[in-house]
């Protein structure tokens, strides 16, 4: 147990609402939390009896209590809410949420056009949304190019146009950038598609009804088939709009919890129009109730100035009941500007959503679990394979891409019992080395990876396996920065690929034999190595193509500090191209208006020493 004084601290206590921090004997934040009643909610995790094991693990930890009085209870589930998200302690319940959510975008040209947005909403025109992935957006819009041709095309491609592009030629577009449509005929395909993504499906299958009619009296056959597919295809839609006949925007959140892990399901109602949903898998839930599950996931999900592309709904529908519901319902009111609603009993449609969402909330979880057992019975067997005193809780790999030396760049990729610890991915870019050189560019990633793990304060995110995609030399790289940076605790192998480098034939690599073992190529330890070796050959493949492309568009004259881009443009139109600025002279670069003689021997010294 610590040293702290509880009671000589809960003393002089105030009993007015405010935010409480515990800070351990690192000065490190462990826990966030809030009160109504700063003295009975602090004197609450001191009782003698009630407390779970992870309340009385974390209150051991203590080494002092800071805390802020608020003038109410809002003010302090919004200070609570923001030091949570930046300080991310230990024992808090934390969503992983950073991403903007995706919107569709109208411009507004005289020939607007649809695409894909993400970000602030700045431009002009509309925006419809949020969407809960960017595969959303794509499946609506790729559906309404077929429905209504609008254009979805850059502008810098619809002004330079010469002829009617592809989309064109397959229906998909009326090409107004040739002028092969009147603007009168384009707007109404905008109008349509508006009345479609405000969720006003009846009403646009209404008109197109009338419009085959007519077409169809005018012996005009071939657009009255046109109608005919469009509706066909709304209709089919209108199968899938399991809440066509909501009006307005809503949110459907449900919770399902077991074996410490929690799922929450989001689903996003807009103008009536089901966009989909997201699952969450919020981290820290340990010994935790629903609903207090629930009221941290609301207030982290909505309660953020942040997040200005995340639109609050006038109505929330949620599985459970929870603390604090009137407190968020007047902030998300004041950040909206409108009312807020939170319900959890519902009636009628509602309540065949909300158990709609429950049962996505129960399967996801269900796949989890399936998943981590799963995971934990690959890491049980390379135990018994490694013969390794401790089921390794750690596992990091490493590999290097480049293309003939070129822009060569490491991966380190970490895996858990629990799947790919992503948040502690590296990548690391490779520089003054041989072209091509696999082991010095292997020795100097592991060399920046574990110079500061080896230090005392961060043993604790060593590995407990270490694996090298690569062969004899590549381990040995690896044995010499251990040996160099005294790190005897992480166990290290090699996998390397076998002939026609198909799986079957890889072979494991032990670094204390310098041998291959012998492992089943079926067994769940060879399928967990070969996992985050391919992880770590796709993570090292993609930071390669990104360098490279930088690499090829970037000009060289950009890494010479001093030249600006009017005086990089410069010296490309009186030269007429790099190759000529490479060589000039200095003083032929001199004699360019705004080339001092000492810029240009900087210039020159950059592309001859």
């Amino acid at each position: 147990m610590s040293s702290f004084d509880h009671q000589q601290f809960l003393s002089d206590l105030t009993t007015r609402p405010g935010v409480y921090r515990m800070i351990d004997a690192n000065n490190v934040v462990i826990y966030v939390g809030k009160a109504k009643n700063l003295k009975n909610r602090l004197s609450s995790y001191f009782r003698k009896s009630g407390q779970s094991p992870k309340t009385n693990v974390m209150v051991g930890q203590i080494s002092h209590i800071e805390i802020v009085v608020t003038h109410t209870e809002s003010e302090a589930l919004l200070l609570e809410n923001n030091l949570i998200k930046t300080l991310k302690p230990r024992y808090n319940i934390l969503l992983r949420d950073d991403k903007s959510y995706p919107y569709i975008f109208l411009s507004s040209d005289d020939f607007p056009r649809l695409t894909f947005h993400r970000g602030g909403r700045k431009k002009k025109g509309r925006y419809f949304g949020p969407y809960p992935n960017g595969n959303s957006v794509k499946t609506s819009l790729n559906l309404l190019q077929k429905l209504f041709p609008v254009r979805q095309c850059e502008d810098s491609v619809y002004k330079n146009r010469s002829r009617a592009c592809l989309q064109y030629q397959i229906k998909r577009c009326k090409a107004p950038c040739v002028d092969l449509v009147s603007q009168e005929e384009y707007a109404e395909d905008v109008r349509l598609s508006v009345l479609f993504l405000e969720g006003k499906s009846n009403q646009v299958i209404d008109e197109l009804v009338t419009s085959m009619e007519c077409s169809a009296k005018q012996l005009d056959y071939e657009k009255a088939a046109l109608h005919r597919d469009q509706i066909s295809s709304l209709r089919r839609l209108q199968e899938k709009q399991y809440v066509s006949n909501e009006k307005g925007d809503l949110d459907i959140i449900a919770i399902d919890y077991q074996q410490d892990v929690a799922c929450i399901q989001l689903f996003f109602i807009r103008d009536g129009l089901n966009l989909g949903n997201k699952s969450f898998f919020p981290k820290n839930t340990q010994q935790q109730s629903i609903a207090e599950l629930l009221s941290a996931f609301i207030a982290q999900f909505y309660i953020s100035s942040l997040k200005s592309d995340r639109l609050i709904p006038a109505t929330i529908l949620v599985s459970h009941a929870f603390d604090d519901k009137d407190v968020i319902e007047t902030i998300l009111q004041e950040q909206s500007g409108h009312k807020v609603t939170i319900h959890n009993k519902v009636r009628g449609e509602r309540s065949r959503w909300l158990q709609m969402a429950q049962n996505n909330a129960q399967t996801a979880l269900m796949s989890r679990l399936a998943n981590r057992a799963s995971s934990l019975k690959r890491f049980e067997d390379l135990q018994c394979i490694l013969e390794l005193d401790e089921m390794p809780q750690r596992l990091e790999c490493f590999d290097i891409s480049h293309s003939s030396g070129e822009a060569t760049v490491a991966s380190c990729v970490v895996f858990t019992p629990l799947g790919p610890l992503k948040s502690d991915y590296r990548r690391f870019n490779i520089n003054n080395i041989t072209a091509g050189d696999d082991y010095a560019a292997m020795h100097q990633a592991l060399m920046r990876r574990y110079a500061r793990l080896s230090k005392e304060e961060n043993r604790e995110k060593l590995p407990d396996l270490l694996v090298i995609d690569g062969g004899k030399g590549q381990v040995k790289q690896a044995c010499d920065v251990m040996a160099e940076l005294n790190i005897s605790s992480v166990s290290i192998i090699g996998i390397t690929k076998g002939e026609g480098r198909k799986a079957e034939f890889d072979t494991l690599l032990s670094a204390q034999t310098n041998q291959p073992m012998e492992v089943p190529v079926n067994s769940k330890a060879m399928h967990l190595i070969q996992h985050i070796r391919d992880e770590a050959h796709r993570f090292a493949i993609t930071g390669h193509k990104n360098r490279r492309s930088k690499a090829r568009t970037t000009s060289q004259l950009e890494q010479i500090s001093g030249l600006g881009a009017k005086r990089r443009q410069l010296l490309l139109k009186q030269f007429g191209g790099l190759q000529e600025v490479v060589r000039a002279g200095v003083e032929d670069l001199a004699n360019i208006k705004g080339i001092s003689k000492a810029l240009a021997e900087k210039i020159y010294e950059h592309f001859h020493h």
